[in-house]
């Protein structure tokens, strides 16, 4: 069992910044792909950005290349999603997921766990 908490959410002006981060319990993040995800409001969630088990796999959405970076650090249970350069298209609550299998996807199904979500809003 693993259990996700997400922070780092908040408002920001268009063109800003901001860092989220997920907090993993247990000991078993580290044989863990991790995912970020997020669902605006009336929308279907949506895949964001994946990470392989040892940080050297990446994966994004198209949207969020060469704005969004996903990174892990295995010695503090913990996944991040650097935003840069963020949109108003941006603002959704931001999930972050665990798959056990190592699968680095954009498949919620792959992904067994799940975080409560941090909610993310840019002001035009």
């Amino acid at each position: 069992q693993v259990q996700l908490v997400e922070s780092g959410g908040g408002l920001v002006q268009a063109g800003g910044s901001l860092r989220l981060s997920c907090v993993a319990s247990g000991n078993t993040f580290s044989g863990c792909a991790m995912g970020w995800f997020r669902q605006a409001p009336g929308e279907e969630r949506e895949f964001v950005a994946a990470i392989s088990r040892s940080g050297d796999g990446t994966y994004y959405t198209t949207s969020v290349k060469g704005r969004f970076t996903i990174s892990r650090d295995n010695a503090k249970n913990t996944v991040f999603l650097q935003m840069n350069s963020l949109q108003f298209e941006d603002t959704a609550v931001y999930y972050c997921a665990a798959d056990p299998l190592g699968r680095v996807s954009g498949w919620q199904s792959h992904y067994d766990y799940w975080g409560q979500g941090t909610q993310v809003t840019v002001s035009s």
